[in-house]
């Protein structure tokens, strides 16, 4: 039997029968298929493999259309096999899409992100302290240790955990407790035919800070913009989040909030290339790097950091 016989024969229980071709660019286990025919067309999860990610999927997708978000409709779907079909949104990534109207863009992508976080976050796991730390750490496991080889020393350690702590305080230090896509990027928005705006892989959505959806796009790993557009553009989020803040503390969370992810985005690169044999990866680790250099010489609390990666790095 092959790997779609069962994903197949889900499909024909509800009447859909068209052929299957397969979708790449998910860093997950999840696999993706688009059907196109006349008759059956659609995307199609099969999550077998992470068959605990489709209760969460399907909920809250129905969270973010409460909230008014553009999402892809649910169809049909299948926790006990791990199965989902749903509206294609087509193939259009909102990084394909950036050239010439780049700046409308990424003003709605902002927009949205505000939109966002009136969906319901009641019950989602936190982002607190404690996950933070965990994500951090998978830079000292897999990009130092298992992909470069290097093993802090004492002092070294000192100095990260400090570093770690200080990143901790200032996105900890901001509101708390809104819905986080956690992965609002470029690649995981699709511009609709519409010229809306729709949001996917937002099945890892948990409650946290206030600027971490909006460094993960105007800091995303993938495509770097103008450092004074993204200034613009975070301190329009934080007007139309009507916001009492000064520029100054404001950034300082977006710059904190995105030291954070760059330093967890090295830790999961390096393990997506060590542990999964994806290496594709690996090719965005310099402009990480970059970000992480950039806005970690910028303060106190993480300049040793941002000089130890960029040595050890070399």
């Amino acid at each position: 039997m092959s790997d779609t016989d069962t994903l197949k024969a889900w499909l024909a229980g509800y009447g859909v029968e068209a052929p299957l071709e397969p979708l790449t660019g998910d860093a997950s286990l999840r696999k993706y298929y688009r059907m196109s025919e006349a008759l059956h067309s659609g995307i199609v999860m099969d999550a077998s493999a992470q068959r605990e990610s489709v209760a969460p999927f399907v909920d809250i997708a129905h969270r973010l259309y409460e909230a008014g978000v553009r999402t892809p409709k649910i169809n049909a779907f299948d926790t006990a096999q791990g199965f989902v079909f749903m509206e294609d949104l087509g193939s259009c990534h909102f990084c394909d899409a950036i050239g010439e109207e780049k700046s409308r863009h990424y003003t709605k992508a902002v927009e949205t992100i505000a939109k966002m976080q009136h969906a319901d976050a009641n019950g989602l796991p936190l982002y607190d302290r404690e996950f933070l730390h965990f994500e951090m750490a998978l830079m000292p496991e897999w990009y130092l240790a298992k992909y470069l080889n290097v093993i802090p020393d004492k002092e070294e350690q000192s100095m990260l955990d400090a570093a770690f702590d200080a990143i901790a305080d200032v996105v900890t230090e901001q509101p708390q407790g809104l819905f986080v896509h956690r992965d609002y990027h470029s690649r995981n928005l699709m511009l609709t035919p519409g010229d809306d705006i729709a949001v996917i892989d937002f099945q890892d959505a948990r409650a946290g800070a206030l600027t971490y959806d909006l460094v993960s796009l105007l800091r995303d790993v993938y495509v770097k913009l103008d450092p004074a557009e993204v200034k613009r553009l975070a301190l329009y989020f934080r007007d139309i989040k009507g916001l009492d803040v000064d520029d100054d503390t404001f950034m300082k969370w977006v710059d904190f909030t995105g030291l954070q992810r760059h330093i967890k985005i090295l830790g999961i690169f390096a393990r997506l290339a060590l542990r999964d044999g994806k290496s594709g990866y690996l090719r965005d680790i310099p402009l990480t790097l970059a970000y992480i250099k950039e806005v970690g010489s910028r303060y106190a609390q993480t300049q040793a950091l941002a000089h130890y990666i960029e040595e050890v790095s070399s």
